[in-house]
């Protein structure tokens, strides 16, 4: 069994915290559901669903940042912190339901990398009758591609990666963003939506996965040089600004395209862009960046289940906590999180996995302000944080 949670030779500052966190929050959903939620439920809706979720992600971050900054977070990040506050008896079940999220999030994020392709598969099919009509053509393989990155090179391949598809993805939202539609409405109303449209919960279950990534950037804790440091920074930099780029994003549907618009072509941002060609490019790297975030965070999330004797089996708890000799990469957990993905990609339905990570990241966030709160309450001595928010308030 490995003896820490934490890598003997971490190197990672600040910086891979903020970009596994920035590339996960704008990451697919923004590309493939974000316009068409716009036209479910209308702009002003749409800004409900993201104030309502970062009610949910900010006080979030917060009470990270307190907890960070008051005791020695390790490997594990989200797990650690529940774990070491409520005790092994109750965050079993807590942890295991993070884990699961982080590694559903993987095949979310994969299918989404293959809707990326769907001008190149129209192109062959129209010039070369293909008749490929499944995504998941190009979602297996490239499952398959990362799958090996990781076993072979582990995170830190990934997160050399990680710089190069981020820098692809900001790039694709600038050319979204100074885009001038042709679709403009002649008339722009915040409220308007399509007839017969979705409810407002059930888009809020769909969208609220784009705001999840703080924990994304947690999981790399046991991998930071100075993890007090570089959590509270990481998590609440990320949260605020996607934030404001995803209310900035609402008005930019908005006004660009009517709702039906938005509803009927899952990939609208292309015809808005100021060049098409980005956004397909900026999707897969979103989608591509957020995979690389989920599938290096997950094992090590399992690998501290496992270091903690969760499992009733000794031999499990072994297996899972083992990682490498040189640098403690979890390879066994690495294992376990492709095989789930492989599973839901096998699905291959992007909106009921999205409703799945929601409810699993719900019972970790609640878990994690909880922990913050009774800490405030309770009067515990021993709770003296370098951060406070009061973010409860």
């Amino acid at each position: 069994m490995a003896k820490s949670f934490v890598n003997s030779n971490a190197r990672f500052d600040t910086m891979p915290v903020f970009l596994t966190a920035l590339s996960t929050i704008l990451g697919a959903i923004l590309f493939l559901r974000f316009g068409w939620a716009v036209g479910q439920i209308g702009s002003w809706g749409v800004i409900g669903v993201i104030l309502i979720g970062h009610i949910i992600t900010i006080p979030t971050a917060f009470a990270v940042a307190e907890i960070a900054t008051n005791q020695q977070v390790q490997g594990g990040g989200a797990y650690y912190i529940i774990s070491r506050s409520f005790g092994f008896n109750i965050v079993g079940a807590i942890g295991l339901a993070l884990f699961f999220s982080q590694a559903i999030s993987v095949a979310f994020y994969i299918i989404a990398f293959g809707e990326a392709f769907e001008s190149v598969i129209n192109f062959l099919n129209d010039n070369y009758q293909l008749g490929i009509e499944d995504r998941r053509w190009i979602s297996i393989p490239s499952m398959a591609i990362l799958s090996i990155i990781i076993l072979a090179k582990g995170a830190n391949m990934g997160m050399k990666a990680l710089y190069f598809v981020v820098a692809i993805l900001l790039t694709s939202l600038v050319f979204f963003f100074i885009g001038d539609s042709l679709l403009k409405p002649h008339e722009v109303h915040f409220h308007s939506h399509i007839p017969n449209n979705l409810n407002f919960f059930f888009v809020l279950t769909i969208i609220f996965p784009a705001f999840t990534g703080l924990a994304a950037g947690l999981g790399l804790s046991g991998d930071l040089k100075d993890p007090k440091k570089s959590i509270p920074r990481g998590t609440l930099c990320p949260t605020i600004v996607s934030m404001l780029v995803y209310i900035a994003a609402a008005y930019k549907f908005t006004i660009s395209a009517s709702p039906e618009e938005l509803v009927a072509d899952q990939l609208i941002m292309q015809r808005i862009a100021i060049w098409e060609p980005t956004i397909p490019v900026g999707l897969a790297a979103a989608s591509l960046s957020s995979a690389l975030g989920s599938i290096m965070v997950a094992p090590r999330t399992l690998q501290a289940i496992g270091y903690d004797d969760i499992f009733p089996q000794k031999w499990l708890n072994l297996w899972f906590a083992k990682g490498k000799k040189a640098d403690n990469e979890p390879i066994n957990g690495s294992i376990v999180t492709i095989i789930i993905a492989f599973f839901f990609i096998a699905i291959g339905d992007i909106n009921f996995v999205a409703q799945i990570i929601s409810m699993f990241f719900m019972v970790t966030y609640a878990a994690i302000c909880m922990v913050s709160f009774l800490e405030h309450f309770a009067a515990d001595p021993a709770y003296r944080p370098t951060f406070r928010s009061k973010w409860y308030k």
